[in-house]
């Protein structure tokens, strides 16, 4: 059995970012063939505001900077993905970025975000309440069972949907890689491309099934919540998205806590099953990228920040 670490990551255009307690880098293949690292130091929100850490509390707080942390990756591994090989000089002095763009570029990230959970609070909230309103149902339970159906069947459909599309199978490719990366890194294995390749593809923490036990976890809330009937119903169910989250957060948690529990591992399958639709295998290349992230947030002395008896307590984000 392997340790469970406090690293997560997600993938990126053309790479890999990792997270470890201290650090977050995305490594992205350039199109000359070469790697571009980007470190940054790393504080949780959940150390730094110590209530947010609290169990239930911190699975909100860790999913909103996830996203935060993912939105910011992404636009970095766009930037140098496409990047030519000779850099041309910004607009501003000696090839600074002019102040508008600068003004500009610090807006970006929080309204992304603003307009990510914009999106998905229409379309997989709004839209399955508005869907079973056209039945018409009148039991608490059937209305809650209707609505949790056709959420599941909408991100379901979304996932499939994205698969479809050309650009992400290689997103996909490097998301199994970030996931046998992970895994080897917790097998304490020397980590290469070689060595990562034969690990599985499939992680327990995967934001993938974290999203599918968000989905029951709402259904089973929802019901006690009985059938909406005004916008200020509607109100108290989208109040109790934050305690849906936090409490799949600590589900997630422990299943990849005890993954190797026979029940466990019989009841996160559904979950690694789903990760068939979002990952790929790997290249070798594609590995190399994210072993480079993964070597620039897990080092010895990184390691020294957590100690084993810690490891568990310590751990958050998902793969």
């Amino acid at each position: 059995m392997g340790r469970f670490l406090p690293v997560g990551g997600q993938a990126v255009i053309e790479g890999v970012m990792m997270r470890s307690p201290g650090l977050v880098a995305t490594a992205v293949r350039q199109p000359d063939g070469g790697i571009a690292i980007k470190t940054e130091s790393f504080r949780s929100v959940t150390r730094r505001i110590p209530p947010l850490g609290w169990p239930v509390l911190r699975g909100a707080a860790v999913l909103v900077e996830s996203m935060a942390l993912g939105v910011e990756a992404l636009s970095y591994a766009a930037d140098k993905a496409t990047e030519e090989a000779a850099p041309t000089p910004g607009p501003g002095p000696e090839g600074a970025p002019a102040k508008g763009n600068s003004m500009f570029a610090s807006l970006a990230l929080p309204l992304t975000v603003v307009v990510s959970l914009g999106l998905g609070f229409c379309v997989f909230f709004l839209l399955p309440l508005w869907l079973t309103g056209l039945f018409h149902l009148k039991g608490s339970l059937a209305f809650n069972l209707v609505d949790g159906v056709f959420r599941m069947a909408i991100f379901l459909l979304y996932i499939w949907g994205i698969g479809q599309w050309g650009e992400m199978q290689r997103v996909f490719e490097y998301h199994g890689a970030e996931h046998k990366t992970i895994h080897a890194l917790e097998a304490g294995v020397e980590l290469t491309p070689e060595n990562a390749q034969q690990f599985s593809r499939f992680h327990p923490r995967c934001g993938t099934s974290f999203l599918l036990i968000v989905m029951l976890m709402s259904i089973l809330i929802f019901v006690f919540l009985g059938r909406p009937v005004t916008w200020t119903d509607r109100l108290v169910r989208f109040m109790f998205i934050p305690v849906i989250a936090g409490l799949s957060f600590e589900l997630i948690r422990l299943s990849a806590r005890y993954n190797h529990v026979p029940i466990v591992a019989w009841l996160i399958r559904p979950g690694l099953d789903l990760q068939r639709l979002t990952t790929r295998e790997p290249k070798l290349d594609q590995l190399e990228v994210a072993i480079a992230a993964m070597n620039a947030v897990w080092n010895d002395e990184t390691a020294r920040m957590v100690p084993d008896a810690a490891l568990a307590a310590a751990a958050e984000g998902t793969p």
